[in-house]
């Protein structure tokens, strides 16, 4: 019985001697770095990111609406917006259209990268508003 005991015990020895540096490991793998501020973006800088399409309904009639978000690096915005009220800067921005024509532009780049000017920038303020901040005054850049 106790040579029983002794062969579990060094068996189990052996499995915790295996697996504990494997746990520290994952564990060091699963620390975040050090979460620096993105890097500042102002009117007629170049925002570059992979476009994405959503729908949302719109608060005033309920109307389907086709919203485009640019997702990039984390940014800073100008004062007195700052970080968003996040640690990194926002990363997901709303892409504003004012016509039709800007939504049908826009429609044939969702799921690729593009860069856009940005002319003005805000803070997501409105409930309604899927991304971290708003471009509200754009233009598509487009590659030479």
């Amino acid at each position: 019985m106790t040579k029983l005991f002794a062969t579990r015990f060094a068996l189990v020895a052996t499995m915790l001697m295996l697996v504990t540096p494997a746990i520290s490991a994952q564990q060091a793998d699963e620390a975040p770095p050090p979460s620096k501020p993105g890097k500042p973006i102002n009117n007629g800088d170049v925002l570059s990111g992979e476009l994405n399409a959503m729908k949302v309904r719109d608060a005033k009639n309920g109307k389907r609406v086709a919203t485009y978000q640019i997702t990039s690096e984390p940014r800073r915005l100008p004062p007195p917006n700052g970080l968003c009220n996040l640690e990194t800067g926002p990363e997901t921005f709303q892409l504003v259209t004012a016509s039709d024509a800007q939504a049908a532009q826009l429609k044939s780049f969702v799921g690729k990268e593009i860069s856009v000017k940005v002319d003005e920038v805000a803070c997501a303020s409105d409930p309604g508003q899927m991304s971290e901040a708003v471009i509200t005054k754009w233009s598509i850049i487009r590659k030479q």
